[in-house]
């Protein structure tokens, strides 16, 4: 991370994600008081009201962040924050946190491109609703966003409801391909601990002996084995038929459930 025009302290980032919980549930302090100022902050809270923050970033560490902070610049951004090297995809950067942690009710976030925030457009539409439930504009250069006006207004809620069709969709697709997967049988979720094959071993060396050197042989926990040997015998208990294993009697280490 590199910051641009002002001191900050490496070693204290924080993820928007990670409190951006706690402000959406904070009232803001009156435009008309002087915010406190906690400890372990950084923001400078003798510096004027409504400045602009910049913020780039570049994936590779070959390719040059002078243009981005030549733009920003020329935009009036008073401080600048830099990220090289990292995705657009991680949204956990630090010289993204150490932006966020800086911004005031009344300031901006400006960035030159909006691919430079990040790739996702879902989790920009969030971190932008982030930024309006603290009272900050963003500023996109390139794209001519500008939450201050009501044209940048209306472009982020274009974005917001593309969104929310890119959410619809990937749920969509996600719910049909689960549907058809269990249509041809196949199992979802974890993989069992114990096959079909070496749950009917583990009945049979159940019988003689204990759960732990059971575990043992077939390399999984005790607890494990237990909760597979009990819900075998409570299936076989209920009548109901007990799949790919012929041998459905009890073991002695083994206690069915109660109905």
């Amino acid at each position: 991370m590199t910051f641009i025009g002002y001191r900050h302290n490496p070693d204290q980032f924080t993820d928007y994600k990670q409190y951006s919980h706690r402000l959406a549930h904070t009232p803001l302090a009156p435009a008309n008081r002087r915010p406190r100022r906690s400890r372990g902050s950084h923001v400078e809270s003798d510096r004027p009201p409504g400045a602009r923050i910049g913020y780039a970033r570049v994936s590779t560490d070959e390719q040059n962040l002078r243009m981005q902070v030549d733009a920003l610049q020329v935009a009036g951004c008073d401080r600048i924050f830099t990220d090289q090297g990292i995705s657009g995809a991680d949204f956990c950067r630090p010289g993204l946190d150490a932006a966020l942690e800086q911004l005031r009710p009344g300031d901006a976030l400006v960035v030159w491109r909006l691919d430079r925030l990040g790739r996702s457009l879902t989790r920009l539409v969030d971190l932008i609703n982030f930024l309006a439930r603290r009272e900050v504009d963003f500023i996109c250069v390139m794209e001519s966003i500008n939450t201050q006006s009501p044209g940048g207004v209306l472009v982020f809620h274009m974005m917001a409801a593309l969104a929310e069709f890119e959410r619809s969709v990937i749920s969509e697709r996600t719910r049909a391909g689960l549907a058809a997967a269990r249509a041809q049988g196949a199992q979802l979720g974890r993989k069992r601990a114990l096959s079909p094959a070496q749950l009917k071993q583990a009945l049979q060396l159940a019988r003689t002996l204990p759960l732990t050197e059971v575990a043992r042989r077939f390399n999984v926990h005790p607890r494990t084995v237990k909760r597979m040997l009990t819900a075998h015998a409570t299936l076989a208990n209920s009548g109901a038929a007990v799949p790919h294993i012929k041998d459905a009697s009890l073991c002695p280490n083994v206690k069915a459930k109660k109905e």
